[in-house]
């Protein structure tokens, strides 16, 4: 091979070797990106409203972590939590979306009821007094004050509250019988009757207002109409076991809370198995 003939290879050479160095440089087209998820529509949410409480924590959940700010998902994960029993992490999550949303009442009365339902009402206090202060036409933060209130030892201020929220809404059950445990968890149990008969003769009465009416009546030695009540509401076998139940505590009565407050550790309601 003549020398201009090698050149020329050698030249075609390194000429296939730059374009394959600048063929293997080339970065590859970028993957798709993922769609981003999207909150769900209001049909499904409302369908997850009638879920138990673990299905709607896990799917409130995810909603929030979509949209942090989301004025509902937080605070309905929060309500979950403290359904399920699990009122330290209800009380962090409903703080954690006040955190986000300063303004948003349902955020701060959840706040106060998931340290009320954890013994503590006390750290639940300053969120029901904004939420008072935010919304003085709403009984809920008055209702819930007097329970946190009673709670921390502060009787005259819990009456004021549920007084206040009578006026607002009069003849609430809820605040009734909110006022009327605490009668009876200082010993007022005829006190505390006179305000369960106001609350279970108003048509959004629960069952467990008239709970709490039987076991009243139960305190004072009425057991005829206490089991009454509780054999018109429960199974036969349930009825016994409260009957029984209210037998042994006519000395140290143990009402439940009303789903206002949501729940307590030593509860009427759990000898009837919730």
């Amino acid at each position: 091979m003549s020398r201009t003939a090698a050149a020329a290879a050698t030249m075609t050479l390194a000429i296939l070797g730059l374009s394959g160095a600048a063929v293997a440089q080339t970065p590859a087209p970028a993957a798709a990106a993922a769609p981003a998820r999207q909150p769900a529509d209001a049909a499904v949410r409302a369908s997850y409203d009638r879920a138990d409480a673990l299905s709607r924590s896990v799917f409130w959940s995810e909603q929030q972590q979509i949209n942090p700010m989301d004025p509902v998902a937080g605070v309905k994960t929060a309500q979950a939590l403290r359904e399920m029993g699990q009122f330290d992490q209800a009380a962090e999550t409903a703080q954690g979306v006040l955190t986000l949303q300063p303004a948003n009442i349902e955020a701060m009365l959840e706040v106060g009821r998931a340290h009320i339902a954890r013994g503590q009402a006390f750290y639940g206090i300053a969120a029901l007094e904004q939420a008072r202060a935010a919304a003085p036409r709403d009984w809920r933060p008055l209702s819930l004050l007097g329970v946190a209130y009673q709670q921390v030892r502060r009787p005259d201020d819990a009456k004021a509250a549920w007084s206040e929220a009578l006026r607002l809404s009069p003849d609430n059950p809820d605040v009734l019988t909110n006022a009327a445990i605490a009668r009876m968890g200082e010993g007022d149990a005829p006190s505390a009757e006179i305000l369960l008969r106001r609350a279970a003769a108003q048509p959004g009465a629960t069952l467990k207002v008239r709970q709490n009416l039987a076991l009243s009546l139960g305190l004072q030695g009425k057991t005829g109409e206490a089991e009454q009540i509780l054999r018109r509401d429960l199974p036969p076998e349930v009825a016994d076991a409260n009957l029984r139940w209210l037998a042994e505590r006519t000395a140290a009565a143990t009402p439940v809370t009303t789903a206002e407050t949501g729940g307590s550790a030593r509860t009427w309601s759990s000898v009837q198995g919730g």
